[in-house]
């Protein structure tokens, strides 16, 4: 026996619940597309804390003399630089002006940072711009062919 032949109708939804369904879902989706991006910025990302206080920065045939590399060291930017002379020297590469990255320009023959154009000698020391304080200088040990930095 067919239902329609009882005389009953088959439960329909009606068209207005359908729309309140419909819309509510979308509004759901949307709370959700907004939100999670915002809820993962606010949260930040678990990390593992690197304690080490010396790194091989880099190989020391590949530094080559009016040149430097960017690396980290304990979590932080640092850069190793082979002077004209052909001495190595390491620092932090934080500029303490703003905390910008800072990198060895061989045109100018020193560190220089491109947020805000500030200059540092090869002692770390300010030579012009907005920072207030020099770089932090690392102590660069050589062993074989490995340029080693350690914090002081």
């Amino acid at each position: 026996m067919d239902v329609d032949e009882v005389g009953e109708r088959p439960q329909r939804i009606r068209r207005r619940t359908f729309l309140d369904y419909s819309f509510t879902a979308a509004l759901a989706a949307l709370a959700g597309a907004v939100l999670y991006p915002v809820v993962n910025f606010l949260i930040p990302p678990k990390t593992k804390e690197v304690t080490s206080q010396s790194v091989v920065a880099a190989k020391s045939a590949a530094i080559a003399a009016n040149s430097g590399k960017i690396f980290a060291l304990a979590g932080k930017p640092a850069i190793v630089l082979r002077t004209p002379d052909g001495e190595l020297r390491a620092f932090t590469a934080v500029c303490t002006h703003l905390a910008c990255t800072v990198q060895y320009r061989s045109d100018f023959q020193h560190i220089w940072c491109a947020c805000h154009d500030g200059h540092y000698d090869l002692h770390g020391q300010v030579l012009a711009g907005p920072p207030p304080r020099p770089l932090v200088e690392y102590k660069v040990t050589v062993k074989g062919d490995d340029v080693i930095v350690t914090k002081a």
